[in-house]
């Protein structure tokens, strides 16, 4: 399995500077999208409240003064039952291999099921270090946080239980803090402003699939992809052109809406978020296309990461 430091520049390491591959997993929807970005101060991963938004893995690039931790967002931890789900927890196997540290996300406010369980069968399999970070803690009494660290202690040795709300911001200066102390010492992999390895057009795709997310219900936002088609910058203004894809027709109908209306809208919510995260003007264009069972296809890899293309 390849691993995750491979084709990065590094900078000449000093004794006391750390460094480091750190690794967020847990299961599905419990907040590791919106601690990525939290962490770093900037979106640049998709955020729905809908379970396994993320299909690919995403790096966030942290610099502090004397410490340099990388980030890696992962899909959700399921039990895979399509090509899809597969290459989903193939991104989560590689994102585990040649780490410094592994953050097991779990959700503080909700009961343990089977996910969690196979959440913490996947660290163990890992054999690296892991914090497991209580999220979303503002939902809940403190009381009821300590029978919860305690069954978590009984089945892996994490090196440290913190709580943390990933949406307020609570804990996670002592996150970082802990994070470096954990690294070992190395060199500056990235320069001082590098936030990540992903490519404008693959943040575009991410972005106007969010808004399809939170746009539509039920199978809908799983049975769609996005692929940008052209991405053309100017003096003036950026311009990008992607495809919506879909499974059937009627999925089809659902994303385009009466008139024209929900597609209208996705663009326009995709189009203010990207001129905001980009400092410049955007012009989008959203085309809709039906491949039928596009997610069991063999080529389906370009359609969730951009490393594969």
């Amino acid at each position: 399995m390849r691993d995750v430091r491979e084709s990065t520049d590094v900078s000449t390491p000093t004794s006391s500077f750390r460094s480091g591959f750190v690794s967020i997993v847990g299961k599905p929807n419990t907040g590791k999208s919106t601690l990525l970005n939290a962490l770093v101060g900037t979106k640049l991963a998709a955020v729905t409240p809908k379970p396994q938004t993320t299909r690919a893995r995403i790096q966030g690039v942290l610099t502090r003064r004397g410490a340099q931790i990388i980030f890696l967002d992962t899909p959700g931890i399921h039990r895979p039952n399509s090509r899809l789900n597969m290459q989903m927890m193939a991104a989560v196997e590689e994102a585990l291999s040649g780490v410094d540290l592994v953050l097991l996300v779990a959700e503080a406010s909700k009961p343990r099921g089977e996910e969690d369980q196979l959440a913490v069968e996947v660290v163990k399999r890992s054999d690296v270090k892991a914090f497991l970070l209580l999220n979303k803690v503002d939902l809940i009494a403190k009381p009821r946080l300590l029978p919860l660290i305690d069954a978590y202690q009984k089945e892996h040795n994490f090196a440290e239980f913190i709580p943390v709300s990933a949406l307020h911001g609570d804990n996670l200066d002592l996150l970082e803090q802990k994070i470096i102390e954990y690294l070992p010492t190395g060199p500056q992999y990235f320069p001082e402003d590098y936030l990540t390895d992903q490519p404008e057009y693959f943040l575009a795709a991410e972005i106007i699939r969010e808004k399809i997310f939170l746009e539509t219900r039920q199978e809908v936002p799983y049975a769609t992809a996005v692929v940008v088609d052209k991405f053309e910058e100017s003096d003036v203004r950026l311009r990008i052109y992607a495809t919506i894809f879909v499974e059937r027709e009627g999925q089809k109908g659902i994303v385009i809406g009466a008139q024209g209306e929900r597609l209208k809208r996705i663009g326009q919510r995709a189009r203010e978020e990207l001129e905001f995260l980009l400092g410049r003007k955007v012009y989008l264009e959203l085309f809709v296309k039906t491949q039928a069972e596009w997610r069991a296809h063999p080529g389906l890899a370009r359609l969730i990461d951009w490393r594969s293309s």
